[in-house]
């Protein structure tokens, strides 16, 4: 469950407009967490990544609860995909500080996959919810 709602959290933040149009007064909340956006990127990134270690290491459950066992597995790698996404700027600033031309064709890369940033955040939204269902559907 606990997936789920960090999922939808990390969500949130990376598709700002898709709650904007919903609601505008959510701007001024947004508009504080952008500061702290690529760290809470950066830690998420590594929570998704520790979610795919642990969903490969109980492998076996993939014989007892197998839509669970997909479930942890797939919100995970969204995680850790958004998580990637929104830390990239602070992981460019910490490792490639003192090369121009890397943070360059970085900043390219980035731009490269910016567009996948909302539908990432979508489906991040959905696989939360249905992590927090499924965590109360299939109890183990």
């Amino acid at each position: 469950m606990i997936y789920g709602i960090t999922l939808i959290l990390l969500s949130i933040i990376a598709v700002p407009s898709l709650i904007l149009s919903k609601k505008p007064n959510a701007k001024e909340l947004l508009d504080k967490v952008q500061p702290y956006q690529a760290w809470i990127g950066l830690f998420f990134s590594f929570f998704g990544i520790w979610g795919i270690i642990s969903s490969i290491l109980n492998i076996n459950l993939l014989t007892a609860a197998p839509i669970w066992w997909v479930t942890l597995l797939v919100g995970s790698i969204v995680e850790a995909g958004l998580g990637f996404l929104l830390g990239f700027t602070l992981l460019n600033d910490l490792i490639l500080k003192k090369s121009p031309e890397a943070k360059v064709k970085a900043a390219s890369l980035r731009n490269k996959i910016v567009p996948l940033q909302g539908k990432l955040g979508v489906l991040g939204i959905i696989c939360g919810v249905w992590l927090i269902v499924a965590s109360f559907v299939f109890t183990i």
